[in-house]
């Protein structure tokens, strides 16, 4: 599960409100080991959710860097590339 979540800094353009908010979704599925909470604690849950992605934002709009903006397509396809080569081995 936690490979779904992606890094969110540096990027260009930037993080959307969606990518910050799939982030912290994986990340409270995670620790919760909910995948869909019971209604119980589904309110719970989802202000978790609304919490964490909030947090997320704050933190990513604070950080400061001199580096380069990365390319989201450039990432991606290293990802691939290192996904292709990793399930290569194991065939």
């Amino acid at each position: 599960m936690c490979r779904n979540i992606r890094p969110l800094y540096n990027f260009d353009p930037p993080a959307t409100e969606e990518e910050i908010h799939a982030a912290a979704l994986q990340y409270v599925r995670k620790i919760t080991g909910f995948q869909k909470p019971s209604k119980i604690n589904e309110e719970a849950f989802n202000r978790a959710i609304d919490e964490v992605a909030y947090a997320t934002k704050k933190l990513l709009e604070s950080l400061e860097t001199n580096a380069e903006p990365r390319n989201r397509e450039a990432e991606a396809e290293k990802a691939r590339a290192r996904s292709a080569k990793r399930f290569a081995a194991n065939n």
